[in-house]
């Protein structure tokens, strides 16, 4: 009797708490009966221990039992009666709280329960201190963890209610709950609203049971085995292709490969080039051997779930940046065409320039006023200008020419260039005068201060020229432009160019026999003109002796020192032949028996110096009298 009462106390204890959101009265009767059921149940329990003694217990006891059943059934009408208040008072209620759900449904942000990138549901209220966002977060790793057991099985999934909430549960662990302002905002029972979240929660742990299970794994494993196996297998193979190609470049030196040559200079023998294709060789294998490996890697990581990020992070940096270019070289297309018909433009207008300079330099085209030894270096100035146009109008289309550091570094290396190309930009403007005043060309025998030779090469910095004896003298075009220069070479061609020698002879000998023999002597030179006819000046009248001074005119000015050398043998030739003597360096001579100064051997009656004096007429004075010795005459 007493646990019959306990429970029907209990009983009335929760539907009082079930009925928690009734008025202050209902609160204060329920009280009451609490407090009365306490004390009769107090009362019985000493009636009990006192029946032993008292034999009219039972009798009483039976008396208090029907006063509580009939205090219970008044209890019962009680809260019946409260219980379709509360009912009433909930129904009004639940109808206010649709309305403030309502309103508030396109402004509340919902947090969705993701898992595996899918979508479950969404949760819009909190519930026990806990934000919507946090109970998305507890569900979705609940669920996740769950999933990932190798030992799942789904359907032991089920909902378990109270009267204030339901949870979904697997086994003893509480996924997440389903309270009522959940069911409000879905439009449903709490009841329905869990039964729908607990089928979704099933269909996703089979999906990640597929993912995650043990058979699922062990494929994986497989899979992770196959690729591990595939790669060496590829190494293997690479390295023996390799291998085979490395045969082949050995055999090539003995079949196709030729030496290298730049003219007489061997840039690369075959063994050279043999090392170089090996090395090229092995870098190639490395390079296959990583864009391998490049995929490979990224495959054995995507198996895995666990890796799957980090695989999609390193095909993200080898796919990042081979796309970035991409897209650049697609945007820049258009740019790129631009350059293309501006090159096109200026190559042909230069090609044409190239043509016509061409023209002008063979003859074949003339513009009065310009000589065609300008042809060439205006050709070059021009071009150069047309070059340094273009460039500054592509510079706008190159990439990264909007880019500060790309415009510093241009302004650094012009800076640069400006403050250490004074002399340089100097010799440059020096060699531009030089070859529009046309002092000299290519090929000329000049003079420049104590330098005599042939001009054999005109750059815009330096003119080089190569004298008599070989030497080869680099002269600044600034230096040539504050010096003065004798071109022999045009006045030979144009005028004829006069040569010189002075000599001494004595008072005793007449004037026209030392003429005629200087003539003679200039006309039997190679070289010497027959028109206009040498001729002779006297310079002077010294106290020992007068000063004959033959001129002659030659055409060829490379040949000038031969034939100064040739010209005062044949002086000495004819003076002799004539017994008269040369008093030059001056000496003393008694004249009472004495020998005179005329050689008395005469080479001219030697046959090897005949011989040598038709093969130098023949030749044009090309070559020196190898047998007679060469002496000239100091003046």
């Amino acid at each position: 009797m007493k646990g019959k009462l306990n429970w029907r106390l209990f009983l009335v204890l929760c539907l009082c708490l079930h009925m928690g959101t009734a008025s202050g009265q209902l609160r204060g009767k329920i009280n009451e009966l609490i407090g009365k059921a306490d004390t009769m149940i107090r009362t019985r329990t000493t009636d009990t221990s006192a029946a032993v003694a008292d034999t009219g217990y039972v009798h009483r006891l039976q008396q208090s039992l029907q006063e509580a059943q009939q205090r219970e059934a008044s209890l019962q009408m009680e809260l019946n009666e409260l219980k379709i208040g509360a009912l009433t008072r909930d129904s009004m209620s639940r109808a206010q709280l649709m309305r403030q759900i309502d309103s508030l449904r396109h402004i509340t942000k919902g947090y969705p329960v993701v898992v595996e990138e899918d979508t479950l549901f969404t949760f819009y209220t909190a519930r026990g201190g806990l934000s919507p966002q946090a109970r998305a977060e507890n569900a979705q790793k609940n669920i996740l963890a769950v999933g990932k057991k190798l030992t799942l099985t789904p359907d032991s999934v089920r909902v378990e209610k109270t009267d204030i909430v339901s949870d979904v549960m697997y086994a003893n662990q509480v996924l997440f709950s389903v309270t009522d302002r959940d069911a409000l905002w879905e439009n449903m029972s709490r009841d329905s609203l869990a039964q729908l979240r607990c089928q979704q929660v099933v269909q996703q742990l089979q999906l990640l049971k597929e993912n995650y299970g043990m058979m699922r794994q062990v494929k994986r494993v497989g899979y992770f085995l196959l690729v591990v196996v595939a790669q060496v297998l590829l190494f293997m193979l690479t390295n023996w292709l390799f291998r085979k190609l490395r045969v082949r470049i050995d055999r090539l030196k003995e079949t196709r490969l030729k030496p290298i040559m730049i003219q007489t200079y061997e840039l690369l023998n075959t063994d050279k080039q043999v090392r170089l294709l090996h090395v090229g060789a092995n870098l190639l294998r490395y390079v296959v051997m990583l864009i391998q490996l490049l995929f490979s890697v990224p495959l054995i990581f995507i198996i895995f779930p666990q890796t799957e990020k980090l695989a999609f992070t390193l095909l993200g940096y080898l796919w990042t940046p081979i796309k970035s270019i991409l897209k650049g070289i697609v945007d820049y297309v258009p740019n790129l065409f631009t350059i293309v018909v501006i090159w096109l433009c200026v190559h042909y207008l230069i090609r044409l320039l190239r043509y016509l300079a061409t023209e002008i330099e063979e003859g074949r085209l003339q513009i009065n006023g310009f000589y065609s030894d300008w042809a060439l270096p205006t050709y070059h100035i021009v071009r150069f200008l047309l070059y340094a146009f273009m460039i500054a109008m592509i510079y706008p289309y190159l990439p990264g020419s909007n880019s500060g550091v790309f415009q510093g570094i241009s302004v650094f290396v012009g800076l640069i260039v400006s403050l250490g190309s004074t002399t340089v930009i100097g010799n440059i403007i020096a060699g531009l005068v030089i070859t529009y005043m046309r002092p000299f060309k290519l090929g000329d025998f000049i003079k420049l201060n104590d330098t005599s030779g042939n001009v054999i090469e005109k750059t815009p910095l330096v003119t080089r020229i190569r004298t008599n004896k070989n030497e080869v003298v680099t002269i600044p075009n600034s230096f040539m432009m504050s010096s003065h220069t004798i071109n022999y070479s045009s006045s030979a061609k144009d005028y004829g160019l006069i040569i010189h020698s002075e000599v001494t002879i004595g008072y005793d000998a007449p004037w026209r026999q030392v003429h005629q023999l200087l003539i003679e002597a200039a006309l039997a030179t190679p070289g010497v003109t027959d028109e206009p006819r040498p001729f002779v000046l006297q310079t002077s009248l010294s106290d020992w002796y007068p000063v004959y001074q033959v001129n002659a005119y030659v055409r060829n000015a490379q040949e000038l020192p031969r034939i100064y050398s040739i010209l005062h043998q044949n002086i000495q030739d004819r003076f002799n032949e004539a017994g008269v003597e040369i008093m030059s360096p001056h000496y003393m001579a008694m004249r009472d028996g004495n020998d005179t100064t005329i050689p008395k051997n005469d080479q001219r009656s030697n046959p090897d110096y005949q011989n040598a004096s038709v093969k130098l007429k023949t030749q044009g004075g090309q070559k020196e009298n190898e047998t007679g010795k060469t002496e000239e005459t100091t003046v």
